[in-house]
């Protein structure tokens, strides 16, 4: 199983082959499709944690998290973070996709229905991103490390771990579609437990789960084709999948492109959302701008306060931020005929001309849209709109007691 015809004729149209006359680009406010959903624009809402799920289940706070971007006009947005087992959430105030979470989900993916967007529940499995202490539970890896996250080892998965991971990606993709989510987007990148697989730093394995880029990505082919096998086109599938971890040694971009064909040869992705950086090892390289340290300090008890104060810089590195700061990376993928996904620094109108222009399906936004929720809509009605997220990254610590702009709050 392919892309949709009307989806795969769009990308290629718009990539157009060397030598050949290229279309126009597509307006970024213009309808697009999907797989099989068509979106009523370009612009997608990024998956960002919104620490509004204190019991794993939706609340009246996760309804109106999407509702506020999903009235300010974004095509599409994304519940994050779905995980596919207990074991697999970053920490126990998560949902996990289970029955007793889908009356929940179906309320939400309604009320956002009634905006006239449609929604998309980002499934994944934290593997050694997991705090076990938190989960009570261990947190599975390639190999067994120690996670500073969560002060414990992580557990070698065992094949039969990895073969009921990929099931449970299936289960939670089923549960998706129940839910009324017109999409769903498989969590492949920072260093989550199928992207660990991927990265030649931490997986070491000499079984069919390692060595070679083949056997690194097993997991993830897996999980793209279960999934597929699962749904089929009842919703769209995407994938959010590292271009590199940011760190030596870990996945570089040319293993990345590879992964990407491979993943296009099994028919099992709609489109994919070009990322990088690792939750584990180097967050602030997806992030780009300031690294609020003190902020982070703040937001945990007096022992690991002291801690991060003290060695936090090391593991919040600060990198520069410029509008659509990962283009130069993610060039690197638009020869594929799968729709691409550019993130990472969309917030004015230039920018995202620019992506359609250079071949890209989608463009996707987070920050700018905790600032402004109705940013999108704004930037339509006037292409001049100005973003006010000033990338201080502030929100990134609130992820602890409810995911929100700082600024905006002060403002």
């Amino acid at each position: 199983m392919r892309p949709s015809d009307e989806a795969r004729a769009e990308a290629v149209g718009m990539h157009g082959p060397r030598g050949e006359d290229v279309p126009k680009a597509p307006d970024v406010f213009s309808p697009a499709s999907l797989g099989p959903l068509r979106l009523r624009n370009r612009v997608i809402k990024a998956a960002t944690f919104e620490g509004a799920t204190p019991d794993g289940l939706v609340t009246g706070r996760l309804v109106d998290y999407h509702l506020r971007p999903a009235a300010g006009g974004v095509g599409m947005t994304t519940v994050a973070y779905c995980a596919v087992a207990p074991e697999g959430r970053t920490e126990r105030r998560q949902i996990w996709m289970r029955p007793e979470a889908v009356p929940g989900l179906r309320g939400l993916t309604e009320a956002v229905h009634g905006e006239g967007a449609a929604v998309s529940a980002q499934l994944g499995h934290a593997g050694p991103v997991a705090d076990a202490r938190s989960n009570r539970l261990p947190a599975l890896a390639p190999g067994r490390r120690f996670n500073p996250l969560g002060m414990r080892r992580t557990r070698a998965a065992t094949a039969e771990d990895l073969r009921g991971v990929v099931r449970a990606h299936a289960r939670a993709a089923r549960l998706a579609a129940e839910s009324g989510f017109d999409a769903v987007e498989l969590h492949l990148g920072h260093n989550y437990l199928a992207s660990a697989f991927l990265s030649p730093l931490l997986n070491g394995r000499d079984d069919a789960w390692g060595g070679d880029l083949a056997g690194r990505a097993k997991l993830a082919r897996d999980i793209g084709r279960a999934v597929r096998d699962e749904v089929g086109d009842r919703v769209a599938i995407t994938a959010k999948l590292n271009m590199t971890d940011g760190v030596r040694g870990g996945l570089a971009v040319e293993d990345s492109v590879q992964v990407a064909r491979w993943l296009e040869e099994d028919g099992s992705v709609d489109a994919l959302a070009l990322t990088a950086g690792s939750s584990l090892l180097n967050p602030m390289y997806l992030f780009r701008g300031d690294a609020p340290l003190a902020e982070f300090a703040a937001a945990f008890p007096p022992p690991q306060r002291l801690g991060i104060r003290l060695f936090g810089g090391r593991f919040l590195r600060a990198y520069p931020y410029e509008e659509a700061y990962l283009l130069p990376l993610a060039r690197r993928f638009t020869h594929l005929a799968t729709p691409l996904i550019l993130l990472g620094g969309i917030s004015e109108r230039a920018t995202m001309d620019r992506a359609m222009a250079e071949g890209f399906a989608f463009v996707a936004m987070a920050r700018a849209l905790l600032r402004e929720p109705d940013l999108v809509r704004r930037v339509e009605a006037d292409p001049a709109t100005p973003s006010l997220c000033i990338h201080c990254n502030r929100c990134m610590p609130t992820i602890y007691s409810g995911t929100h702009c700082p600024v905006r709050e002060e403002a």
